[in-house]
């Protein structure tokens, strides 16, 4: 790559930019609330009602509906404890754990231009 000027170094980074596991991939950590509650889960939070404290604004119905979808897709996991009442506690699966320096990435990204 040496010699090409910084345009085509640049359309030749993004050629691939625009294929279905990119488009994916931002579409599913991009939906709303999703970002947020991986993030929670990051610092820790892991108890349903944890999540809607940690997160003002998130209904208990969207924060189910997203538990749902990323325990779907592996990048959470729900784990019933048999007690009384019983309790339900998330974790990040190792697929989910690997989000940590993209979403610190937008967190910069953020602080500096948002």
């Amino acid at each position: 790559m040496t010699g090409l000027i910084e345009t085509e170094k640049a359309a030749l980074v993004f050629d691939g930019a625009f294929c279905p596991s990119f488009h994916r991939a931002v579409e599913l950590i991009g939906r709303r609330w999703t970002g947020a509650i991986v993030r929670a889960m990051l610092c820790g939070v892991g108890r349903f009602g944890e999540l809607t404290a940690a997160i003002p604004d998130l209904s208990d119905r969207m924060l189910s509906e997203r538990l749902k979808e990323l325990e779907a897709e592996g990048i959470v996991a729900r784990t019933v404890l048999p007690t009384t009442p019983v309790r339900i506690e998330y974790q990040l699966t190792p697929k989910g754990l690997a989000l940590a320096p993209i979403l610190e990435a937008i967190s910069m990204w953020a602080g500096k231009y948002v």
